[in-house]
C-alpha cells in the first residue's frame, strides 16, 4: 500500500479535525500522528526564548496509507480543503 505523508502546520485541533477527516474518507486505511523526530534545543536561559518563532503553530506529520492515486487525490483535496479553511499549512511528500 503507497504511504502519504503530509505535514500539517496549525494547532492541535486542526491536525486533529484532519486525522478524523482523512480516516473517514473510502479506502483509507490507515492515518496516524508520527512524532517529531528532531529533537529541539529550546532553553529557557536562551537569548531567543520568547520570541515569536518559539510561540508558533504546532508541527505535525501526518501518514496516511491509501490503496491507490485516486484515493490519494481525495486526500490531498480534503487536507487543502481544511488547511483553507482554517488559515493552516500543508506540505506533502509521498510515495505513490
Amino acid at each position: 500500500m503507497p504511504m502519504l505523508r503530509l505535514q500539517l502546520t496549525g494547532n492541535d485541533d486542526v491536525a486533529i479535525e484532519l486525522i478524523n477527516l482523512l480516516a473517514a474518507i473510502e479506502g483509507v486505511e490507515h492515518v496516524e500522528e508520527i512524532g517529531d523526530l528532531m529533537p529541539h534545543m529550546d532553553d529557557e536561559d536562551s537569548s531567543s526564548a520568547g520570541l515569536p518563532d518559539d510561540a508558533s503553530e504546532g508541527i505535525h506529520q501526518i501518514e496516511v496509507r491509501i490503496p491507490n492515486a485516486l484515493a490519494g487525490d481525495r486526500v490531498r483535496s480534503v487536507a487543502e480543503a481544511l488547511a483553507r479553511e482554517r488559515n493552516a499549512g500543508i506540505e506533502y511528500d509521498d510515495d505513490f
